[in-house]
């Protein structure tokens, strides 16, 4: 039995608090949408018999596969995938809300961010904790609606690229290079026309970045550089973070103690991680300011886009999305 602090239930909206579970307690997993690689990827994670002690306790257990209304590439993968992931033991199921009767925490993994919001709406209703998969929503200000009804709702969600975890990344965010004075980047960064130009892959190489470079960026410059894309940011401070388009995942940084490599993948155990630990505890590991300000950032950059690579501040467009 899964202990929760206390539950306030009123005529008009659910209040729920996080999970708080021991270590041998399980939590059931749902998934929501199944058009992306990540949900076969981590259900075959974590519902494999061996799975290491770190990960045990948190078998997906039930999946709602409708993702993307419209994106080809995503549409396309769905029945393939739910004949894979039914092979894991995962039940199929017609709605959200079915889903929501049988989970006590959810991966929202639909490949389009545009559905995402109203996706969650059920999910902050029930209470569940959810870890929402790249890109957090289609827009800005989706972004920003969702981090506020979560907010409003009691519930803990996050956000974050697998990008994140890498080696040397949280190596150079833990201090290892002292405090970062620049920082570069890069990562495949395919178009979506549907989302901001970054949004939809270049999210990598940009959640690398701030993973290294942390918050207090305040503007972007955006150029061309051989048909790629550069984003310039400034950081307070004087510090300078860049994000290139490139083949493959990798950076480098300068830090008061020293430079090393940033920006590598190590695959998705090490995010997993972080979302079991989430699910036990309830405290997310990334948080919806620093989340917010990299699609600030990636927004900033397709407005300097728009207005022929003029420095845009993160302000002006987390105001104009309704911060």
């Amino acid at each position: 039995m899964i202990r929760r602090p206390f539950i306030l239930v009123s005529l008009m909206c659910v209040l729920a608090t996080p999970l708080f579970v021991t270590a041998e307690e399980k939590i059931k997993v749902g998934i929501i949408g199944l058009d992306t690689s990540h949900a076969l990827a981590f259900t075959k994670v974590l519902n494999d018999p061996k799975v290491s002690a770190e990960l045990a306790g948190f078998p997906v257990v039930a999946v709602y596969t409708k993702g993307s209304p419209d994106i080809e590439s995503s549409v396309e993968r769905v029945p393939a995938y739910t004949k894979q992931i039914q092979t894991m033991g995962v039940e199929v199921v017609g709605s959200i809300d079915e889903l929501l009767k049988r989970v006590d925490a959810v991966l929202l993994e639909t490949n389009d961010g545009r559905p995402h919001l109203e996706q969650l709406r059920p999910v902050l209703k029930a209470g569940k904790p959810c870890f929402i998969d790249k890109p957090i929503a289609g827009s800005l200000k989706d972004a920003i609606t969702i981090f506020a009804e979560a907010k409003q709702a009691g519930v803990p969600i996050f956000s974050s690229s697998s990008l994140r975890y890498g080696k040397g990344s949280q190596a150079a965010r833990a201090g290892k290079l002292g405090r970062i004075s620049k920082c570069e980047t890069h990562s495949p960064a395919s178009l979506e026309p549907t989302h901001p130009d970054l949004f939809w892959y270049g999210i990598h190489g940009v959640e690398s970045l701030f993973t290294v470079m942390g918050t207090g960026c305040k503007s972007v410059v955006r150029s061309s550089e051989g048909g790629k894309i550069t984003v310039v940011g400034k950081w307070d401070g004087g510090r300078i973070g860049t994000f290139r388009e490139g083949s493959g995942y990798g950076g480098h940084a300068v830090g008061d103690k020293g430079e090393g490599d940033v920006g590598s993948s190590d695959g998705y155990a090490p995010l997993l991680v972080e979302i079991v630990k989430f699910f036990r505890s309830g405290k997310p590991p990334v948080s919806a300011e620093e989340t917010l300000e990299i699609y600030a950032f990636m927004e900033a950059a397709d407005e300097s886009k728009r207005q022929g690579g003029a420095e845009v501040t993160l302000e002006s467009v987390l105001s104009a999305a309704g911060q």
